[in-house]
């Protein structure tokens, strides 16, 4: 963007002509322009990451919260079902593991119009209510209906999280650093399923309840933290809310921040104010190319097993003959957060594509090692190195691309005025699909063995390379609009 441009903002600012003038009345055509057709490497520098950094890490309260409630039953499940009257029954534990995920899902889909509405701080800060409450209700439940209730409850509140915090973190990262900040999201899910299962190997089963108050703390330091952070400068903009984005990205990026608003932002978000107060229609939404892709990648996502492992790798590292299986898990999980934080630095250089493409194709080569491991005979003595080489080199895989990648992709391949519902929709059908596994996987791996399982996740890696290599445009370097124009040619 001109030089002459900013000055000549500034001295309107310094006189109270710009700040004084209707919102519809400003000049936007230069920032539009320039949105259009700056590179990453136009974007202006904020002068500290540090308020972002803040911002980034009350935020991710809310990741924290959802990856515990995703680890926390894999140790105690039987312990619960023996308090609660339904011991060995496989359908019933199998129940109490994915209520909480039929809750997310609905919690995703619903957050999308309070997210769009409201606005993403404060629609996470009523977020940590269904994330106090249904920890509460789940660690003082006395029968089966009662701990599905809390986890359901809980569920909703990952739900709301699972589109939020992301949508939020892609809002307010300056564009050089989208990417590596877009990835803390994982990050932290991945620390929240390593706290679940310390906690799992810290705490004995019997003490479920503690492990479920201990839920309790993620959703009071988000809310106590996130009355000191402000609303995401994108989303006012788009609002045609100026003052108050420019006020909230000064916040956050310093004296440059007006600039970097103008600069990650497209020419959509631009113009947004007046468009974005227009209804989405469910056809224009479905009929968005960036939607179907961010939908197809959860989907592909969560068939290619990842969520069994979380769930269920105490289960499969017991039949082979792993004596504490809850310690193995912990190590693995713990693998994939440090795989995470090198992912995070390789965002923003090796690219979302190209990680996508090479962490699907590591799974499938390690779901079909530990097919062939845990499936010969011949190998039977080698099951246990098998099922611990196997989950680590498949987490490893996972946490390089299939992981980080979608939560950051959804809200940069669709248009502002879609994104709140594209983000929503998207981890919607994560949850329904991360929901059928957790129904599924202990019947199937009764049916047909943990080996057929695998394979058939690794046929899913398959398709998702090709599909990722078909499909998706890579988005690193880019600024949004550009993103746009690539997805309208492909």
């Amino acid at each position: 963007m001109p030089p002459s441009y900013f000055s000549r903002a500034n001295n309107m600012r310094a006189r109270g002509d710009l700040r004084n003038e209707p919102d519809s009345k400003r000049e936007y055509l230069p920032v539009a322009r320039s949105a259009a057709t700056a590179d990453v490497s136009e974007s202006p520098q904020p002068a500290s990451l540090a308020p972002v950094l803040w911002a980034v890490s009350i935020a991710s309260f809310g990741a924290l919260a959802f990856g515990y409630h995703l680890g926390v039953v894999n140790g105690p499940l039987s312990a619960i079902a023996a308090d609660l009257g339904f011991a060995g029954n496989a359908a019933l534990q199998g129940t109490v593991v994915s209520s909480l995920l039929a809750g997310a899902a609905v919690g995703s889909l619903g957050g999308s119009g309070l997210a769009d509405s409201l606005g993403r701080k404060t629609t996470l800060l009523l977020d940590a209510i269904p994330l106090l409450g249904g920890a509460l209700l789940a660690a003082t439940a006395s029968s089966l209906t009662g701990i599905i209730a809390g986890r359901v409850l809980s569920g909703i509140g990952i739900g709301l999280a699972s589109a939020l915090v992301p949508l939020y973190i892609s809002e307010i990262a300056p564009t050089k650093v989208r990417g590596s900040l877009g990835s803390i999201n994982q990050l932290v899910i991945c620390i929240g399923i390593v706290a679940a299962l310390v906690v799992n190997v810290v705490i004995p089963a019997t003490s479920w309840r503690t492990m479920f108050y201990l839920a309790s703390i993620p959703p009071v330091l988000l809310a106590l933290g996130l009355t000191l952070t402000p609303e995401s400068p994108r989303w006012l903009f788009s609002k045609g809310r100026t003052q108050e984005a420019e006020a909230a990205a000064e916040k956050l990026w310093g004296p440059s921040g007006p600039a970097e608003l103008t600069a990650g932002s497209s020419k959509t978000d631009v113009e947004g104010g007046s468009a974005a107060e227009e209804p989405v229609s469910m056809g224009e939404l479905l009929s968005n190319k960036g939607v179907k892709i961010g939908c197809a990648i959860f989907l592909l996502q969560q068939f290619s097993g990842i969520n069994a492992i979380v769930y269920f790798s105490s289960s499969v590292f017991a039949q082979a003959g792993i004596t504490n299986a809850a310690l193995a898990s912990a190590a693995v999980q713990m693998t994939n957060v440090l795989t995470t934080v090198v992912a995070a630095s390789l965002m923003d250089r090796a690219g979302r594509k190209q990680l996508l493409t090479l962490s699907f194709t590591g799974m499938g080569i390690s779901m079909l090692a530990m097919a062939a491991g845990l499936g010969f005979k011949q190998l039977a003595g080698l099951s246990s190195t098998v099922a611990i080489v196997g989950t680590v080199a498949y987490v490893i895989s996972f946490a390089l691309g299939a992981g980080p990648v979608p939560g950051l992709l959804v809200p940069e391949i669709t248009p502002a005025r879609l994104r709140g519902r594209a983000v929503s929709l998207a981890l919607a059908t994560h949850w329904v699909f991360n929901y059928a596994i957790g129904q599924l996987f202990l019947p199937a791996l009764a049916a047909v063995g943990v080996s057929g399982v695998y394979l058939f996740f690794a046929l899913i890696c398959a398709i998702t390379v090709m599909f990722t290599n078909s499909q998706i445009v890579e988005t690193k370097g880019r600024s949004l609009d550009e993103i746009q124009k690539l997805m309208a040619a492909k």
